[in-house]
């Protein structure tokens, strides 16, 4: 089972701002769309942000409007998620995904049933 790597993550301050990086192994089948999910503690899993390859396309919860910003360097084949304005509630565990062959729905799920390659997770914890 191939895993993405993630880095990034820990303990932050609100208002803060803090930057993951999400790498896809060399033998990754270039995927459709990557996107990132977050657990807080206690709750299900959410969708945060999704980005397309090849097209200018990006999606974001409400959660993340205005605060998160993703983007992609598909030649390195690596996803980055930038967070803004931190607050306590962001604070969750954050994964990454990649749909790999998989076909990318028009409405991201929370399930992500659409991603067929997660990563590890990392804890961000917000304090006020």
């Amino acid at each position: 089972q191939v895993q993405l790597v993630e880095s990034g993550g820990a303990s932050f301050q609100d208002g803060g701002s803090l930057a993951f990086s999400c790498a896809a192994p060399g033998n990754t089948v270039v995927s459709a769309c990557m996107g990132w999910f977050r657990q807080p503690p206690g709750k299900d899993r959410e969708w945060a942000a999704r980005i397309f390859t090849g097209r200018p396309w990006t999606n974001y919860a409400d959660s993340a409007k205005g605060r998160f910003i993703i983007s992609r360097d598909s030649d390195k084949n690596i996803m980055y998620l930038r967070m803004n304005s931190l607050k306590p509630e962001d604070t969750a565990m954050y994964y990454c995904a990649a749909a790999g062959w998989r076909v990318c729905p028009a409405v991201p799920s929370n399930s992500g049933y659409e991603y067929n390659y997660w990563g590890q997770g990392t804890q961000v914890t917000v304090s006020s």
